[in-house]
């Protein structure tokens, strides 16, 4: 009874307390309240003090595109008290690139000129050194050229994830380290995070789960996550857009880039009409097997697909729901719950393992299929190791719609990503 004793005791001690307090003139209360913001805001200060003089003077590359997005990551770095110089990437040359059937409007234009000036201005708005590389040829040979060879087997590959797998997180961060030894970390825009766990180093996703970007990033090496840094974790888009108004960045009002990966927007057909010859066939509907329509090429459609097919006179939207590459033939189907559109069993030949064993991770994960769309609840049904190269089956709770052969199947615990592989 002893203990119950006291318990007792110091709760009927703490009500009168609170009782008396309630007596009180308001401002005293309201005194103590102040007080203990003060405390609070002193103490976050101080460890904005101590994570300042402990990044003073660490050296990190922060890759510059010219964006609002790089401009925020290289201002809060040095905010942070690191030492940033920045780099600006050539990775598409319209003319070199033989880009020439096609007349670009203003908005697909992405100028590789006006982007270096607006990182320039950037750089020299901060204070900081801007240093322009050049991976033209790396880019067309290790992103580009797969890209084609997917397009020409039927499939609808993902440049950006290509792109950060052989360019932005190798070339790039092979390059910095071997010629500038006395950088630590390298830094990028990108909308994602990682953290250590029992001294491994794991992608995780931005706190901004719309913008989150870690889908594009899937495919990269694990091993150099330990030396990347990315300063828009915890933000959200909008609040990143608020710090470079607010900072006065020259390129704070600049929109958002889209399209391809350093290539821009552009009108999908016309632009690979550049490197593969078009080729009329029959758009065929799956309820009736008759020709409804002409396309341009079988491999100028993605599964999913309902703009550009120009089927009028439909009484029912039309979605592409196939493809036969070898008699060039393009198949469609009416509604939008077709049951063809959809898939639970998704397979990737070739999956980059993020995470310590693939195969040994159990229970409920989260799948995705596109950048734009939901996670989807499934789990792990086989891994198996073909040669080095890791075969992953995975089974969704639900039918996952339009899931499309080329693109990536991302997969997720929590809110570390496992890793991704092309969709077989």
């Amino acid at each position: 009874m002893g203990n119950w004793g006291w318990i007792v005791t110091t709760s009927l001690v703490s009500l009168i307390l609170i009782y008396l307090f309630s007596l009180i003139d308001g401002s005293f209360i309201n005194s103590i309240k102040s007080y203990i913001k003060e405390v609070i805001a002193k103490r976050k200060r101080e460890q904005k003090q101590d994570e300042e003089y402990e990044n003073y003077g660490v050296k990190v590359a922060v890759g510059l595109s010219g964006g609002v997005d790089s401009a925020v990551t290289a201002l809060l770095l040095k905010e942070q008290g690191y030492d940033v110089k920045s780099f600006f990437m050539k990775n598409w040359d319209r003319n070199q690139n033989m880009e020439l059937n096609n007349v670009l409007t203003e908005d697909e234009l992405c100028s590789v000129e006006e982007d270096y000036k607006d990182a320039k201005e950037v750089a020299d708005f901060l204070g900081i050194e801007l240093v322009r590389i050049d991976f033209t040829k790396e880019y067309w040979s290790l992103v580009f050229s797969k890209f084609l060879k997917d397009i020409e087997n039927g499939l609808t590959p993902n440049p950006d994830i290509l792109c950060n797998k052989h360019i932005k997180f190798d070339k790039f961060v092979e390059y910095i380290f071997n010629n500038y030894n006395d950088v630590k970390y390298v830094a990028t825009g990108h909308y994602a995070n990682t953290r250590v766990i029992d001294g491994e180093t794991y992608l995780t996703t931005n706190k901004d789960e719309f913008k989150d970007q870690t889908y594009f990033l899937a495919e990269i090496d694990k091993s150099v996550l330990p030396r990347i840094k990315f300063p828009l974790a915890n933000f959200t888009k909008p609040e990143v857009r608020e710090i470079a108004l607010n900072a006065k960045l020259p390129n704070a009002d600049k929109k958002d880039s889209v399209g391809i990966c350093f290539i821009g927007k552009r009108n999908f057909p016309d632009f690979i009409s550049n490197y593969i010859d078009e080729k009329e066939g029959d758009i065929v509907e799956t309820e009736t097997n008759k020709v409804i329509g002409k396309h341009r090429g079988s491999l100028f459609c993605t599964i999913g697909q309902r703009s550009g097919l120009n089927l009028g006179g439909q009484t029912e939207p039309h979605y592409v729901s196939g493809k036969d590459i070898e008699n060039n033939i393009v198949y469609v189907s009416k509604g939008t719950g077709n049951e063809l559109f959809f898939t639970k069993e998704i397979v990737t030949d070739d999956f980059n393992d993020l995470s310590k064993d693939i195969s040994k991770i159990k229970g409920k994960i989260w799948i995705k299929v596109r950048h734009s769309e939901i996670k989807y609840p499934g789990h792990i049904e086989k891994v198996e190791n073909n040669n080095g190269k890791i075969r992953v089956e995975v089974i969704s709770k639900e039918g996952i719609k339009f899931v499309t052969p080329g693109q990536e199947l991302v997969l997720y615990k929590d809110d570390i990503v496992l890793g991704g592989g092309q969709i077989s």
